[in-house]
């Protein structure tokens, strides 16, 4: 299975979280396929300190990185539209990565399960 490996868990992982470590050596263990998108990985550079740059790098080097065309940002736009149409917000990041997602026919691995309920992607969680 593809994995897309949301902001959070890449976030938990490289904090030490150990449910997000243990989740992260089985994807290996069990040969699931873990990616990354453009806004996971400035999602997490952002909130990091330059002398911490390194662990994110070292984290991605065995990770595919996706960018999908624009028929998945129209996408991520449409479950916006819908999703504020129901009363409910959908960040622009969280569109943006569950489209990415689901263009290449991967689940979510997130423990923000709430806010990617508001897409029909599958959601893994840890």
């Amino acid at each position: 299975m593809r994995l897309l490996l949301d902001s959070a868990f890449v976030i938990d992982l490289l904090g030490g979280i150990p449910e997000a470590k243990a989740r992260h050596a089985r994807i290996f263990e069990v040969g699931e396929e873990p990616i990354v998108n453009e806004v996971v990985v400035c999602e997490v550079r952002a909130g990091m300190t330059g002398h911490d740059a390194w662990k994110l790098e070292g984290l991605l080097r065995p990770i595919e990185f996706i960018q999908p065309g624009p028929e998945t940002a129209l996408l991520a736009g449409v479950w916006r539209a819908d999703a504020r149409a129901r009363g409910r917000h959908l960040s622009l990041a969280d569109a943006l990565i569950a489209a990415a997602a689901h263009h290449v026919g991967a689940a979510v691995l997130t423990r923000n399960v709430r806010d990617f309920a508001l897409t029909p992607v599958r959601v893994e969680t840890y």
